[in-house]
């Protein structure tokens, strides 16, 4: 079933978070666009209050993901659908949370985040596969964003400017 169709299913907040907004019903590349929309937001937050308030966003988003993933997966009956969206924001405000107000380091941040999320190294794999409902949607996520965040780290130390 389509995501579109699906989402026919679903409403209100849960079917907002879920797929931020409706990226998540692009019918190609979602999970790239839905980190990409991260990008500006995540700049606006460190700009406003520094790296606690982007990695206190990541947190909100991660615990408010759990609770809309499952209630969207539960309407649409299909277990981490394409739709599901969320946990590329939260995954990319994490990554982000290492680098500074620069547009090139925002740019790495994204490619390494998406690079990391698409190829789910150990434990990612793990956690794509083993563990089931929004929160295991959620995780894998997670332990992109570490990977991306623990390179975009060296990256900026070493060779950013």
């Amino acid at each position: 079933m389509r995501a579109s169709h699906a989402s026919a299913r679903a409403s209100g907040a849960p079917l907002w978070l879920a797929t931020w907004g409706g990226t998540g019903l692009l019918p190609w590349a979602p999970g790239t666009f839905a980190a990409l929309t991260a990008l500006p937001l995540a700049w606006l937050l460190t700009a406003a209050g520094g790296v606690w308030l982007l990695l206190t966003a990541a947190l909100a988003v991660f615990v408010l993901g759990i609770w809309a993933a499952e209630r969207y997966m539960a309407a649409v009956g299909i277990h981490d659908p394409t739709a599901v969206v969320i946990d590329e924001i939260a995954g990319q405000w994490l990554t982000l949370c290492v680098a500074p107000l620069e547009p090139v380091a925002y740019l790495v941040g994204f490619v390494l985040f998406r690079i990391f999320d698409v190829l789910k190294p150990w434990p990612a794999s793990w956690l794509d596969r083993r563990v089931g409902g929004a929160f295991g949607v959620m995780i894998d996520d997670i332990a992109a964003a570490a990977y991306a965040g623990g390179a975009l780290a060296v990256l900026v130390t070493w060779f950013l400017p």
